[in-house]
C-alpha cells in the first residue's frame, strides 16, 4: 500500500504557557510599549535584551521588529549609505537582498558551493579588485555555515565588515562560536517559522559600542536610549544621537514576553530539531540520483528544515519528483523554479538589482530541493517523509 503522509509543514507548536501568561499579564497592564513603564520597572523588552546579550555571549543586544528590519538597521550602523556596493550571497532569500535595496545601496552577490555556503573563492576573486565593497551580508542560507575561521580571514584581510544573518541559525555555532558572533553585528528572526516564534519580531547583537549605539538610535529610542540597559553607555550615546535618524521599529512588550521562555528552551529545542533532521537525513542517505549536503564536523547546526540536491536533472524530472512527492503528502520547495513561489526566490528574482548570470550558482540553485522539518513531526513521521521522497526520487530517476 502507497504511504501517504497527512501531516502540516506550516503548523507550529503551541506558544508555552509561561509564555502566554507573561503576554496575558501585559495586556491586563496595558503597557506594551517598550519605553511605557512605572517606576525602576525594566519592561519585557528591556529584559529580553538582557537575556539574550547573555545567552549570545555579547556586550549589546537589541530587540526590533523583525528580522528584517534587524538586517537594515545594521547595515545604516555600519555606515552603508546610498549607491554603497554589498556583498551577499546568490542563495539566500529576498529579505536579505531587501535590506540592502531598503537603505539605497546595491546587492552584489557571491556564488554558492555543493555545500550551500557561500563560495569563498568567488568571494577572494571580488576583494581583489580595487574599489571593492566593503560590506559582506552574510546569510547563513537555510542554516549551513561556511567555514567561518576562513571567511573571517578573507574579509579581516580586506577591511570588510561582516554582517551576520543568523535567521536559519539562532543557536548554531561554528568551531565552538556562536553563530552572529564572528561578523561586527548578528541578526536575528523571531518570525513564526524560525527557531523562536513571536509572529514577528528581530534581534541584533553586537560588541561595537558605537554600532550598538547608532543601532539604538536608528530603532526610535528618541532620547530614551538610558532605559536600554544591554547598551554602551551614554557618553557613546552623546557622540552619535545628533546625526543618527530615528527609524522606529521597535519591539513591543507583547512580543518579548512571548520570546523570552522559549530563548530559555532554546537549546532543548535544537536538540528535538537535530534528532528529526537527522532521522530524514539518514533515511535519504544513498537515494539514487540523490546528494545528501553533509555537515561539517565544526559546525553546530539547528536542523529546522533539510535540503538535497538533484544536481544536473531535468526540469521536467525535478518537477515530475515534487509533483509526485505533493500528491503523497510531503511538501517540497525548488530553488530552480525561474519564477518565484511564495518565499522560494532566488538572486535573479530581485530585479531592482544588477544580476549577471552566476552559471556555476545557477546550475546548484537548478538543483536544491528543500523541506521544513517542524518540531510538530514525530521521529516516525520524518522517517514516512524519507521514504516516501526515497521512492519518488528514485523512480523518477530509473525511469530517466
Amino acid at each position: 500500500m502507497t504511504e501517504i503522509f497527512t501531516g502540516s509543514f506550516t503548523q507550529q507548536e503551541p506558544i508555552p504557557e509561561e509564555a502566554i501568561e507573561a503576554a496575558v499579564e501585559v495586556m491586563r497592564h496595558g503597557r506594551l510599549h517598550r519605553y511605557n513603564v512605572l517606576g525602576d520597572e525594566a519592561g519585557e523588552v528591556t529584559l529580553l535584551e538582557e537575556e539574550f546579550a547573555a545567552q549570545m555571549e555579547a556586550p549589546y543586544a537589541l530587540a526590533v521588529a523583525s528580522g528584517g528590519y534587524a538586517l537594515a538597521t545594521a547595515l545604516r550602523a555600519v555606515g552603508v549609505k546610498p549607491g554603497d556596493k554589498v556583498l551577499t550571497n546568490a542563495f539566500t532569500l529576498a529579505p536579505v537582498p531587501g535590506s540592502i535595496a531598503a537603505v539605497g545601496a546595491d546587492p552584489v552577490y557571491v556564488g554558492v558551493t555543493e555545500a550551500l555556503t557561500l563560495d569563498l573563492e568567488d568571494l577572494e576573486r571580488q576583494l581583489s579588485v580595487d574599489g571593492h565593497p566593503r560590506v559582506l551580508m552574510l546569510s547563513h542560507m537555510r542554516g549551513h555555515l561556511c567555514d567561518m575561521d576562513r571567511l573571517m580571514a578573507i574579509c579581516d584581510a580586506s577591511d570588510v565588515a561582516v554582517i551576520e544573518d543568523c535567521a536559519h541559525t539562532m543557536g548554531a555555532r561554528w568551531n565552538g562560536v556562536l553563530s552572529g558572533r564572528h561578523g561586527v553585528v548578528g541578526c536575528y528572526s523571531c518570525q513564526t517559522y524560525k527557531h523562536v516564534n513571536s509572529g514577528e519580531g528581530g534581534l541584533l547583537v553586537t560588541s561595537d559600542p558605537e554600532i550598538a549605539a547608532r543601532a539604538i538610535m536608528l530603532s526610535g529610542s528618541y532620547m530614551l536610549y538610558s532605559r536600554h540597559r544591554a547598551a554602551p553607555g551614554p557618553e557613546v550615546f552623546e557622540r552619535i544621537k545628533y546625526e543618527t535618524p530615528n527609524i522606529s521599529g521597535r519591539m513591543d512588550n507583547v512580543r518579548a514576553a512571548i520570546l523570552r521562555p522559549q530563548l530559555r528552551d532554546l537549546e532543548q529545542q535544537v536538540q528535538r530539531w537535530n534528532a528529526r533532521y537527522r532521522q530524514v537525513e539518514e533515511g535519504l542517505r544513498d537515494t539514487p540520483g540523490l546528494t545528501v549536503v553533509e555537515r561539517p564536523e565544526k559546525e553546530a547546526y539547528v536542523g529546522s528544515s533539510i535540503q538535497f540536491l538533484l544536481l544536473d536533472w531535468r526540469e521536467e524530472a525535478v518537477r515530475e519528483v515534487l509533483r509526485r512527492c505533493a500528491a503523497r503528502g510531503v511538501e517540497l520547495k525548488w530553488f530552480g523554479t525561474p519564477e518565484p513561489v511564495a518565499f522560494t526566490s532566488r538572486y535573479d528574482s530581485w530585479r531592482y538589482a544588477e544580476t549577471p548570470r552566476l552559471p556555476q550558482s545557477d546550475r546548484i540553485l537548478a538543483g536544491i530541493v528543500d523541506m521544513r522539518v517542524p518540531l510538530t513531526f514525530s521521529l516516525a513521521d520524518c522517517a514516512q517523509i524519507a521514504r516516501i521522497i526515497r521512492a519518488e526520487v528514485g523512480a523518477v530517476f530509473q525511469e530517466g
